[in-house]
């Protein structure tokens, strides 16, 4: 990731929007002493704090809290859009270090131009701190409802391993058993270990991985709702599209479809907690 041309956090200006066209990057582990609203307005990104690690595609948001340790990284091709903001601009913050939430439509044609006021800008601009002013309190609005869209972080070096093991075979065939040797623990010691730690079962990882990562896939450009389920590790079109819907509340061709137009998702409803059984390998 880019290092910004300026120090943000010795900006002038109490508010100001960055934005970077990157490539596939990793930031590494840093902090900013200023809040910050992170969006990618192109392509999806990865963002990690100490125990939770979130996909942002198009349409969702996260807030970080100042002084959060964070990494942001993708694969693909992105547009990122940050906005910063002095901790004394936001005297209503959202609480926690980090929210992701959905933006609507207002929200995000905002932040699109919010980009016309990068650091350089001049501290009393009337336009520019009318306008900050209002994104700050509307954004107590939209980060009133976070999305539980996210993965565990590991606190240990072995279910790190399980973990990394985990992810890099979203496609294909993977046991307990071969993630367990990849962790150096047998298999019963790992599921506990994901209990305790992660607060989830390997299994129950291991389904949502697949879907934050078919939501990444579905959100690129070109992409098509069979492809993104065999890469994922489905064996029929049919059985991806139940796991999905189950998921997100909306089916994988409509989350596609609303992804292209920029339109609002559809009210979050009820997770459910037991999916439907299928081969995993």
């Amino acid at each position: 990731m880019p290092k910004p041309l300026v120090d943000v956090d010795a900006a002038p200006a109490s508010a100001f929007c960055l934005t970077d066209e990157l490539t596939s990057f990793t930031s590494g582990w840093h902090t900013h002493r200023r809040h910050q609203l992170l969006y990618a307005a192109r392509g999806a990104l990865h963002l990690e704090v100490a125990h939770a690690q979130w996909l942002l595609p198009p349409q969702r948001a996260a807030w970080l809290a100042g002084g959060t340790r964070h990494r942001v990284s993708a694969t693909q091709p992105a547009t990122l859009c940050t906005v910063y903001l002095e901790p004394s601009r936001v005297p209503a913050a959202p609480q926690g270090e980090c929210r992701v939430f959905v933006l609507p439509p207002l929200a995000r044609e905002m932040l699109l131009y919010s980009t016309r006021w990068g650091p350089e800008r001049a501290p009393r601009d009337a336009v520019a701190e009318s306008f900050f002013t209002a994104l700050v309190h509307l954004l107590a609005e939209w980060a009133a409802e976070p999305r539980e869209w996210r993965l565990p972080r590991a606190r240990t070096p072995e279910l790190e391993r399980a973990m990394t093991y985990t992810l890099a075979r979203l496609g294909g065939p993977v046991t307990l058993a071969g993630t367990a040797k990849a962790a150096g623990l047998s298999q019963r010691t790992l599921a506990r270990r994901f209990e305790e730690e992660a607060g989830t079962s390997w299994r129950r990882f291991l389904h949502d991985a697949r879907m934050l990562r078919a939501m990444e896939l579905l959100a690129e450009d070109g992409a098509r709702v069979t492809q993104t389920a065999y890469a994922v590790g489905f064996e029929s079109l049919a059985a991806f599209t139940h796991a999905f819907t189950a998921f997100t509340s909306e089916r994988p061709r409509d989350f596609r479809q609303r992804i292209t137009r920029g339109a609002l998702p559809p009210p979050r409803a009820a997770p459910a907690r037991t999916p439907r059984r299928r081969r995993v390998g």
